[in-house]
């Protein structure tokens, strides 16, 4: 049996622990401290050159996690995170998405840990503060193709007071019937729906049981406190915004199919469209564009 829990901060040292729940498939990329720190946190957007901030100054912890899963929907990775902050005690004084930030502005305007370790796009990210008295949290969320980023940076008055977080995650349970993708998602993030395909250009979902969704939905209903992603892909023919249009609907499709056939509540379920970005084969076979012509299953984190 195996937890999604991760210890954000777990260095040895006068830092506190902070637990927070992300994706199994979550490592840690870059961790920083510091005991004497002056940081402004956000408390608005970017707005006529100015950006709104309150100061908090003592000690400083700042990690970055990679989560290694093409497709992620930032939203659902910050929304588990911010319910862990509120549990936890804290509130939340401002939260935004890329351009109601302030976009470029905001982005620049703030510390983010360079890359390769943090890495932003400026279209898809997402940012929020949380106080509890003196101490400050600080989430910044964003992808690439490939994977998800988190930048988490906690302030408080002494390395003493840093907050502490602890919040189990669920515990996943891959059933009989779901267990090899039930597996998968619990060990790698991530697994193809198999038996869910579709022609080049098609975004119909045929009819019939697909045994790859039932596996889903009974896995889905053990752990109904998970996020899931589902992640359309296409083979290369045709240009990118087409194919990530038609990807985005035939993930669409599959969410549709899981709520009405299976019962799978849909707040549990994102759609997302990468095209022709994630590859599994070559696009220069006929056996290739159909192993890409795809949709998978990722784990986003929790509700």
């Amino acid at each position: 049996m195996k937890t999604l829990t991760l210890c954000l901060g777990l260095i040895a040292g006068p830092l506190a622990a902070q637990d927070l729940a992300l994706p199994g498939n979550a490592s840690l990329t870059y961790d920083a401290q510091d005991t004497d720190v002056r940081y402004l946190l956000p408390t608005g957007p970017w707005v006529d050159g100015v950006l709104p901030s309150r100061p908090f100054e003592g000690a400083q912890q700042i990690e970055v996690w990679r989560i290694d899963a093409p497709g992620l929907d930032t939203l659902p990775i910050l929304r588990s995170l911010r319910d862990q902050l509120i549990n936890a005690g804290f509130d939340v004084i401002h939260e935004c998405a890329d351009a109601d930030c302030g976009g470029f502005d905001f982005r620049f305007a703030i510390p983010v840990t360079p890359p390769p370790q943090m890495q932003v796009d400026l279209g898809a990210f997402r940012h929020l503060s949380a106080v509890n008295g003196e101490s400050a949290v600080s989430l910044l969320v964003s992808h690439t193709p490939q994977a998800g980023f988190v930048q988490i940076t906690r302030i408080a008055p002494t390395s003493d007071d840093l907050p502490t977080i602890t919040t189990e995650a669920p515990t996943l349970r891959a059933t009989a019937v779901n267990g090899d993708l039930g597996e998968k998602l619990m060990v790698q993030g991530r697994a193809v729906l198999d038996g869910v395909t579709f022609a080049t250009g098609a975004t119909a979902l045929a009819g019939g049981d697909a045994t790859a969704l039932r596996a889903l939905a009974d896995f889905m209903a053990d752990n109904p406190d998970l996020a899931i992603s589902i992640v359309g892909h296409t083979d290369a023919e045709g240009a990118l915004e087409g194919n990530i249009a038609i990807s985005r609907s035939r993930a669409a499709a599959v969410v549709e199919r899981l709520v009405a056939d299976y019962g799978v509540p849909r707040a549990q379920l994102t759609p997302a469209g990468m095209g022709y970005l994630s590859p599994v084969a070559s696009n220069l076979t006929d056996d290739g564009r159909r192993a890409n012509r795809r949709v998978e299953a990722v784990v986003t984190g929790t509700r």
